[in-house]
């Protein structure tokens, strides 16, 4: 069942409690007009005062404003009653988003620390390929070529890519040859895959 709505229950009383007010002030004037002394014969009888008449109305014009203000009294308190629901659910929700914030503020913190622990490992093992790439460019080719051959290719590509090719050059010429083309292929790959550094 639907609920009756504010502005039209106010204005339905407030038409409701005119027309009472008008029928009364009609009902008042003739018995005005009847109280006020007349210049007539002091013989006349007096006329009957008009008041029973304007008090029938009265008993339905406060039962009329009783039940407006009842229902008045209601709607204000549902309309109470949504405001603290929503003061509350307002309260509720900004609890959720300090908590949300203060949780992507310890992700973002987080987030940082593995980031530099990363580039601290990217930069160990860098160094570690580094010295490994001096090591072989060092050793005679031959003697290179007998460890490159064994060498799983995804350590040999990155060691291979990180030798000048003054050095690379011999190495791959000492290699098995269908071990030196599976290297250039890896390595052609490998290159063909790195961004322009332009």
């Amino acid at each position: 069942m639907p609920r009756p709505r504010l502005v039209p229950l106010v204005l339905a009383a407030a038409l409701l409690l005119l027309l009472a007010k008008a029928e009364r002030l009609f009902d008042a004037v003739p018995a005005q007009a009847q109280a006020q002394p007349q210049p007539a014969p002091p013989a006349a009888p007096p006329a009957p005062p008009a008041a029973p008449a304007a008090a029938a109305p009265a008993p339905a014009e406060a039962a009329a404003e009783r039940s407006v203000l009842e229902a008045l009294r209601a709607r204000r308190a549902e309309i109470d009653a949504r405001e603290q629901a929503a003061a509350a659910r307002e309260v509720v929700v900004a609890a959720a988003e300090r908590r949300l914030m203060q949780r992507v503020e310890e992700l973002s913190a987080m987030q940082g620390r593995l980031e530099a622990l990363e580039r601290e490992r990217a930069s160990r093992e860098e160094a570690g390929l580094r010295g490994l790439v001096r090591l072989y460019e060092g050793m005679r080719p031959r003697d290179a070529a007998a460890i490159f051959d064994d060498l799983d290719m995804p350590v040999l590509v990155r060691i291979v890519d990180r030798m000048r090719e003054a050095k690379a050059a011999p190495v791959l010429g000492a290699m098995r040859p269908d071990r030196a083309r599976q290297l250039t292929a890896e390595l052609a790959r490998l290159r063909a895959e790195r961004p322009d550094p332009r």
